[in-house]
């Protein structure tokens, strides 16, 4: 019993710990994925303690009402017993009586005083036999059905330990593979998933503000566990093996925002994560072709073109935690950026038309499905094995690194579609272009960081996608003078470096 009330009233106190628990902004430190592993570990070795000592409990009380069971069954059979030499006595002096009875016939009034000797003998008989009766009843329970202590034998389970059998069955902890905490405090999940063990009620007063934002544990990977593959088709004879390289560093002017000409074009906020940005130093979400050609650049030779993309957030640092788009930490600037225009495997390149706007991965693949995600995650020093979709957990020294490559099959007239994708495709996987498409320079963005040890970096990205690596995405406009187009194009088709 005492162990039982024990585990109601832990049960009942964490109940009661749960409900007051507020929700506050969210602390990017309290974000952090590998701390939120360590918490998920403690709480499942909780659940596990706790359903151990429940199901101790529960065999306490099962074992008690078996013993209650075999109490009856023995007081009962006692009672059967007792009835039945009751019955025989009764035969017994039944016959007594007639044998009394024929006696005084047969011999008449001179037999009256054996007949009263052999009555005080069988009287005394009938005594013996009754006595014995009642000494086989459990010495335990008493005639009016009370044990030997004066409490009744109907109350060998009492309220409040079958209250707490019942209360632990329906309140068990239990693990919800999508995630969130079962406590209420959090509608989650699920990731899954992804998918996370609800945290304990102590551990939702710290962390129950980002249990919902993710990126969870399950979306890092070791990268020495990624097989190799080749990201590049073939070059054939006919194909273009140059390349050029635009410099445009690394954003060391800070230019982010939150915006998105290309796909949300006049309105503020129309990405809901922070983009990098460099070249363009005008970009924004209200930029125009004119804007652009008249702005200045960060990138050698007058290119004027913009290349953004998300920002990598370090989740170990409590920085932005107001942002109602659940993008908190501090935001890693790359180490390098190369912008890097290639050619194709099959084909000479033709010059991207000015303006041309493109757009590579989706920035909401997570809910969209895989179709357009081109997401390539690696480290330095691997880059033979590409994650599309995990994190990468680099060994020390090296760095993680984003691959972003675009499309490069131009339909011959658009700048840009409805979708910004059909007007310019990607390349069949042997590496040619579909018909009736023309092969352009193809960019490849390349970007370092040094991240924290540990699943404790992500990509910023729409609240609704919770970080997932998959939706990692890049844009850019050509705002190339178109003499340094003509120059990389060259530079592409006749095999050279520049």
């Amino acid at each position: 019993m005492a162990a039982a009330m024990s585990a109601l009233a832990v049960v009942a106190g964490g109940l009661v710990s749960a409900a007051v628990i507020g929700v506050g902004p969210a602390r990017a430190d309290h974000c952090d994925p590998a701390q939120a592993s360590q918490e998920q570990q403690g709480q499942q070795r909780n659940n596990r303690n706790g359903n151990r000592n429940q199901d101790q409990n529960q065999q306490d009380q099962d074992q008690q009402g078996q013993d209650q069971n075999q109490q009856q069954q023995d007081q009962n059979q006692n009672q059967d017993q007792n009835g039945q030499n009751q019955n025989q006595q009764d035969q017994n002096n039944n016959q007594q009586n007639n044998n009394q009875q024929n006696g005084q016939q047969q011999n008449g009034q001179q037999n009256n005083q054996q007949q009263d000797q052999n009555g005080d003998q069988q009287q005394n008989a009938d005594q013996q036999g009754q006595g014995g009766g009642r000494a086989v009843l459990d010495p335990a329970q008493n005639p009016d059905g009370q044990n030997s202590d004066g409490q009744n034998s109907d109350a060998q389970n009492p309220a409040p330990e079958q209250t707490a059998e019942t209360f632990g069955r329906r309140n068990r902890p239990t693990r919800n593979p999508g995630q969130g905490n079962n406590n209420g405090n959090n509608g989650n999940n699920g990731n899954n998933g992804n998918a996370s063990p609800s945290p304990s009620p102590t551990a939702s007063e710290d962390h129950n503000e980002c249990a919902d934002l993710g990126p969870f544990v399950e979306d890092f990977v070791d990268i020495r566990r990624v097989a190799p593959r080749q990201l590049d088709a073939r070059i054939g004879r006919g194909g273009s093996r140059g390349s050029f390289v635009s410099a445009c560093g690394t954003n060391r002017n800070g230019h982010n925002n939150p915006d998105n000409f290309i796909v949300a074009p006049g309105v503020s906020n129309g990405a809901h994560h922070l983009h990098d940005y460099v070249g363009n130093l005008s970009t924004d979400g209200f930029s125009t072709d004119e804007s652009l050609a008249a702005a200045g650049t960060t990138c050698r030779l007058g290119d004027k073109s913009t290349y953004f993309w998300p920002v990598l957030r370090d989740r170990k640092v409590d920085v932005n935690t107001e942002d109602a788009d659940g993008n908190v930490g501090q935001v890693l600037r790359a180490r390098s950026v190369t912008l890097q225009f290639r050619g194709n495997a099959t084909s000479q390149v033709v010059a991207m038309p000015r303006f041309l706007r493109l757009i590579t991965g989706d920035a909401k693949a997570a809910t969209n499905g895989a179709g357009n995600a081109r997401a390539a995650w690696t480290c330095t020093g691997f880059q033979n094995r590409i994650s599309p979709d995990k994190y990468p957990l680099c060994p020390r020294g090296s760095q993680v690194v984003r691959i972003l490559d675009f499309p490069s099959c131009w339909d011959g007239q658009n700048t840009d579609s409805a979708n910004h994708r059909t007007h310019v495709v990607f390349p069949g996987q042997g590496g040619a272009c579909p018909q009736g498409t023309k092969a352009v320079p193809a960019l490849r963005m390349t970007l370092t960081y040094s991240v924290p040890q540990g699943p404790s970096y992500a990509v910023d990205a729409f609240p609704e996608q919770k970080h997932n690596p998959i939706t990692d995405h890049a844009d850019f406009a050509n705002v190339m003078p178109d003499r340094l187009m003509q120059f990389v194009v060259s530079c592409i088709n006749r095999g050279r470096r520049c």
